[in-house]
């Protein structure tokens, strides 16, 4: 009789709970943390009271921990496939000396070939400062992607300053023995402009691609396509971890990627998949497939999917030393974000922001923050909830979300939309769920194939049509 009277009171708890954020807006995951860290520091029963409400919100927020499928693998614009690899001068490279050499020297339209083997490097870093030119490029690349490998133990990679470079077929490890020595795979910075990394595996670094200015130049027009970017366990430092930063470029074209387990063991234990801040204009995410913790499951700390504006930046690391905003006209796109503890979209001083067609799967759902952050945000398909806070306008239409309340009581009405949302399993458990009207230039879905006169929420008409991983 205690226990079910106990269950009771539990649960009328929770009902109160969940009529209270739900003004507020707070989904489940977000609240338990702050409740063990307002019962720290008391008596031994009122923190366990503190991590037992708190688990049972993160469960009923979460649902059951189940083993991911193969990702989708996004296709790719295959327009742009072969683009980078004319040249006027093929030149092979067998060792790092012969890689390094052939890097210093390089000349507009070489394309640099690994012969297939595993490579070392040692050092500070790659200087990469040659530049190629608009009609030809500079490529390092690998024959066939996963027939090279490159094992850095160096805080920085491929330290990138001149423009018109293109990597691709690579796969590159940090090997490092402290994490907080690996920091960078790709530093673009300063006057790298136009740089394009494709279909490349990249593993084990806390910043996979760092993008930021130097000396008042910007390196604009970057594409980062077709990677897969991951680590295989959790990063054992204090240092920022996100894949993709990028800080005061613009126009960046960052899609088709696979981006997960991106752990941050450390400090406060914040990290994110991939953001732009820093006042740049007009970079777009689409079409990626963003796996907070997809081999790394239930580590503490907060993980983010997508940003524009990430945690905000400062003033002496903003295009306009000033930030008023962090990004403007940025897009995020049919893109498909899961298993997050943190939100799944996020904006920070971010204005007129397009947020379209994504599918978020157990994340806190879609925020926007600041008075400065403006967007339209259509065609999703959120599990969880979308919420405009501190000022922000958000001009919410025609979108498929979970009520935040919903959430307290473990229901998720999105997830049922699929065979199994826990492990991935994204096939329709019957017909898609398709807007009323036909969308106006909705963009491409998460497979590329063409939006229907009615599309389907989300990000894809049919996952099917992607391709799935090997792994």
């Amino acid at each position: 009789m205690k226990a079910i009277l106990a269950a009771l009171l539990i649960l009328v708890a929770l009902g109160g709970v969940a009529v209270a954020v739900d003004r507020v807006d707070i989904p489940p995951r977000r609240l338990a943390p702050w409740i063990e860290r307002r019962a720290a520091g008391h008596r031994a029963i009122i923190q366990q009271i503190g991590h037992v409400v708190a688990t049972a919100l993160v469960t009923l927020d979460r649902g059951r921990e189940a083993f991911h499928n193969p990702l989708p693998v996004p296709a790719l614009d295959a327009a742009h496939d072969e683009e980078a690899t004319r040249a006027r001068r093929q030149v092979l490279v067998g060792s790092v000396p012969e890689a390094l050499g052939a890097i210093h020297d390089a000349q507009p339209g070489d394309v640099i070939v690994f012969i297939p083997g595993t490579y070392r490097f040692d050092g500070a870093y790659i200087d990469v400062r040659e530049p190629g030119a608009p009609d030809a490029p500079i490529t390092v690349r690998a024959g066939a992607a996963g027939s090279v490998v490159l094992e850095f133990n160096m805080v920085e990679g491929f330290a990138v300053t001149a423009p018109y470079w293109t990597f691709e077929n690579l796969k590159i490890r940090g090997v490092c023995a402290s994490h907080s020595n690996c920091e960078h795979a790709f530093h673009v910075v300063g006057a790298a402009a136009h740089f394009i990394a494709r279909h490349n595996e990249v593993v084990d670094f806390n910043t996979h691609f760092k993008i930021d200015g130097s000396g008042g130049n910007y390196p604009d027009w970057g594409v980062i396509e077709g990677n897969v970017l991951r680590n295989a366990g959790a990063r054992d430092t204090g240092n920022a971890v996100t894949p993709i930063d990028l800080v005061a470029a613009s126009h960046w074209r960052i899609r088709g990627n696979r981006i997960s387990d991106f752990v941050k063991a450390r400090g406060d234990r914040m990290s994110y998949g991939a953001f732009a801040r820093g006042g740049g204009v007009d970079n777009r995410f689409t079409r990626n497939v963003v796996v907070c913790e997809d081999r790394l499951r239930g580590a503490a700390g907060q993980r983010v999917g997508l940003s524009l504006g990430g945690a905000g930046s400062s003033h002496e690391a903003c295009r306009d030393r000033r930030c008023i905003t962090e990004q403007e006209h940025g897009v995020v796109a049919s893109n498909l974000i899961a298993s997050c503890s943190g939100d799944g979209v996020y904006l920070n001083r971010a204005a007129t922001s397009t947020v379209s067609h994504n599918t978020l799967l157990d994340t806190a759902g879609i925020t926007a923050r600041f008075g400065e952050t403006s967007a339209d945000v259509d065609g999703n398909l959120v599990d969880g909830g979308m919420r405009a806070v501190r000022g922000a306008v958000m001009h919410a239409r025609d979108n498929r979300a979970t009520p935040v309340a919903a959430l307290y009581f473990g229901s998720h009405p999105v997830r049922r939309l699929f065979a199994d949302a826990s492990a991935l399993d994204l096939r329709w458990r019957g017909d898609p769920p398709r807007r009323n009207a036909a969308a106006q230039a909705a963009p491409a879905d998460l497979c590329a194939a063409p939006r229907t006169t009615k599309p389907a929420y989300g990000a894809f008409e049919d996952v099917g049509r992607c391709a799935v991983s090997a792994d």
